[in-house]
């Protein structure tokens, strides 16, 4: 039987090899972890090798448990905007640069007053930011020239993965486009950014469409993981899209809401727009872009605020913050705990803890970060929306979900109901989505993710009583980042 197949989801701290059945049930998942190195403040890599081994052995230990004669095709979904530099054999020639590092804000603004801010926004559909890498290789350029000059290809997750699959070297349009060197309105890389990054375009991977074969796996690979020769690697997409394609979230009308780490929303638009208020993104379907907001400190925050106060746990902190009234007895927080993007792009930006006083206890903190991401997500979705329409159905996912107290501020901050979704492994899932298309057993990967989706586990809804008080907490939110934006820049530079 050819009935099962493999989504992969190479994330920043692990490669997770899932195979799926036509219905979108999860028939088994491998999980390999890699480290993370922090060699200096604000820089964090990786070694790729790691990346391969766990992936090997991910695969191996999936094509061991289901049978490979079963696998009909494997998808990559991955670590957004990670890369590094290989030679001609395939090897990396630097440690891999992740989307976490930050060592290149002078590269930003660098590139920012030599090409125009905007111009570079409405090319690449991303505001700068130290995220894409872009301005990571602008740094590579200045310091490390000989290894830029000397690499034979730069390779995001999903090329050096399907370079050492299948040969080929290729990636999928919706892995690349995170880089921040794809013209977003025609799908090829752009030659200003390209030139900008310092490499020269015989360096870039090959393009192809998410959903499409790129490649068919080699004989040595087969052998050592278990998979059989020829069997069809389809291009993926970055995780965050991958991620909302597996919660069913494909087109017009719908939205998804991941509350993990972080916290990314992300709506369908079916034409090119770009924004401050947002990033635009290649859609992992192949046809129209997805509008995607971040907000960096979601629940690490609150794990965060777990060991700062020194509390037992989360559940016993949420407890206590269920008693607390809505507005954290005139608590306000601002979550820029790891700077803001989406809407100001400012990483000078930090945290602010408003309105302390000695009546405030742990549990009044607690509350007041719940209301601060929900206040945060509200003004990111609304300058979405002015954009694509208000979505019919908003689907959440992520860690944040198992938070009873976190859902319902964050439904009555929106002020709209918040479909749960059962999916614990979306990225995968929608990376499996491509595959099961790109084999035929859907028309479309739209097709697929109607058939693969599971319909959400629970409603979420507003509280009526809490809307008003909310409502008002965000207008006074909405001038916070205003009021202490130059007090966080003189910080930062003193």
């Amino acid at each position: 039987m050819d009935d099962v197949v493999i989504g992969i989801d190479a994330s920043t701290t692990a490669v997770k090899a899932i195979a799926f059945a036509r219905d979108g049930a999860e028939l088994f998942q491998a999980r390999e972890t890699y480290p993370l190195s922090n060699p200096a403040p604000g820089h964090f890599e990786q070694d790729a090798e790691h990346w391969w081994t766990a992936l090997i052995s991910a695969l191996k230990e999936v094509a061991d448990r289901v049978g490979a004669e079963r696998v009909k095709a494997i998808s990559v979904a991955h670590q957004r905007e990670s890369f590094t530099l290989i030679d001609s054999a395939g090897k990396p020639l630097i440690p891999a640069i992740l989307w976490l590092d930050e060592r290149a804000r002078r590269q930003v603004a660098r590139l920012s007053a030599e090409l125009g801010r905007e111009a570079i926004r409405d090319w690449s559909g991303k505001p700068p930011d130290p995220t894409p890498a872009l301005y990571a290789l602008a740094w590579l350029m200045e310091h490390k020239p000989q290894a830029l000059a000397q690499a034979a290809a730069l390779v995001d997750v999903h090329a050096f993965f399907v370079h050492r699959l299948t040969g080929r070297l290729v990636t999928s349009t919706a892995s690349a486009d995170p880089l921040g060197l794809l013209d977003i309105a025609h799908g090829s890389w752009h030659p200003r950014l390209v030139e900008a990054a310092g490499l020269r375009p015989e360096q870039l991977p090959e393009l192809s469409a998410p959903g499409a074969v790129c490649g068919r796996l080699s004989e040595d690979i087969a052998a050592v993981s278990g998979l059989k020769a020829g069997t069809p690697v389809v291009a993926g997409a970055g995780d965050g899209q991958a991620m909302g394609l597996g919660m069913g979230v494909y087109g017009p009308g719908k939205s998804y809401l991941s509350l993990g780490s972080g916290v990314v929303s992300g709506n369908y638009s079916g034409t090119v727009t770009t924004s401050d208020a947002f990033r635009t993104l290649v859609s992992p379907t192949g046809s129209g872009f997805n509008l995607e907001t971040v907000l960096r400190s979601g629940m690490q925050l609150v794990d965060w605020i777990v060991r700062t106060t020194g509390s037992p746990s989360a559940a016993v902190l949420e407890k206590a913050a269920m008693a607390v009234a809505p507005g954290s007895d005139g608590l306000l927080v601002m979550p820029y705990w790891a700077g803001v993007m989406s809407p100001y792009w400012d990483g000078a930006a930090r945290g602010a803890i408003v309105g302390l006083s000695l009546d405030h206890e742990p549990k009044h903190l607690f509350r007041a970060v719940l209301e601060g991401i929900a206040l945060e997500q509200a003004i990111a979705t609304d300058a979405m929306e002015e954009q694509t329409g208000k979505a019919g159905a908003m689907i959440a996912a992520g860690g944040g979900t198992n938070s009873t107290l976190l859902m319902q501020i964050m439904a009555s901050v929106l002020e709209r109901p918040l479909f749960v979704s059962p999916v614990n492994e979306a990225a995968a899932l929608g990376a499996a989505m491509l595959a099961a298309s790109a084999i035929g057993w859907f028309a479309s990967p739209e097709d697929a993710a109607k058939a693969m989706a599971a319909p959400p586990a629970r409603q979420v809804d507003p509280v009526e009583t809490l809307v008003p008080t909310y409502r008002a907490r965000k207008a006074i939110y909405r001038d916070l980042y205003h009021a202490t934006r130059d007090i966080h820049a003189r910080l930062g530079a003193a």
